[in-house]
């Protein structure tokens, strides 16, 4: 049967594509895919304790099995339409989570959530500084596993939604190349009351750096690096043990 294969972010450069399609013979799991790669490119392996896989869209463990057509993807760690939007999933709530390659307006989507019995507009806006660990920074890349990003998104902000008592939440996330001074993510939350408003915007943004399938490439004037994060704990890593760098 046929799989679909894609790799994200550092994994790209590590095996020289960023997707490709192979042949099985059922029963494969995702698990066993990987270990075809692996196979071929050891430092596939070296880094499987910090990998997490993904089938259709969606996490998935080492032992899930694979049908004709499925799509697999790799994801190392993570570092995150209509209009300016790529990707949008808009709630009936009122909730709002896309992607985008245009500079976040983050006024325009607080214009858009707050309602008359709201209280508080929380804004959290994550920029792009100029160093990094001494070193000085030219700019940034962004890339992520699109439809799943957004999907994730919408999942960690109707959890959160349903865990606070505010009225509404958006979760944006911009790609593609980021000048010093950009907003990369942006996370507001409506609400009646100020704390609650502050600690469901803090809790998306620690969530979300931690969930979502976006990578980052930093460039610097003698060289350039994948920045390395750290998946959540209970996200389903090809292997137990990895000890990825937070940068």
């Amino acid at each position: 049967m046929q799989i679909r294969v894609l790799f994200f972010g550092m994994l790209k450069d590590v095996v020289g594509r960023s997707v490709d399609q192979i042949e099985v013979a059922p029963p494969v799991s995702v698990g066993a895919v990987f270990e075809r790669y692996a196979a071929a490119t050891p430092r596939l392996r070296e880094l499987a304790g910090s990998i997490v896989l993904a089938r259709n869209q969606e996490f998935a463990e080492p032992a899930t099995l694979l049908e004709e057509g499925d799509e697999v993807a790799f994801l190392p760690p993570v570092s995150g339409g209509a209009g300016p939007y790529t990707h949008v999933v808009e709630e009936a709530a009122g909730h709002f989570f896309a992607l985008t390659r245009e500079p976040i307006d983050s006024r325009a989507l607080a214009d858009r959530l707050r309602q008359a019995r709201d209280g508080a507009v929380i804004t959290f806006e994550g920029v792009v500084r100029n160093n990094s660990q001494g070193r000085a920074t030219r700019y940034l890349d962004y890339e992520c596993y699109e439809g799943m990003a957004v999907k994730v998104m919408a999942r960690i902000g109707n959890e959160i939604a349903a865990a606070y008592p505010i009225s509404r939440m958006a979760l944006v996330h911009r790609l593609g190349r980021l000048q010093i001074g950009e907003a990369s993510v942006a996370v507001v939350v409506t609400a009646p009351h100020r704390r609650p408003a502050f600690e469901a915007a803090l809790e998306g943004i620690n969530r979300l750096k931690k969930l979502v399938p976006v990578w980052k490439k930093e460039y610097f004037t003698d060289g350039e690096v994948w920045v390395e994060g750290d998946w959540d704990d209970h996200a389903p890593k090809v292997a137990p043990g990895g000890e990825p760098r937070r940068r």
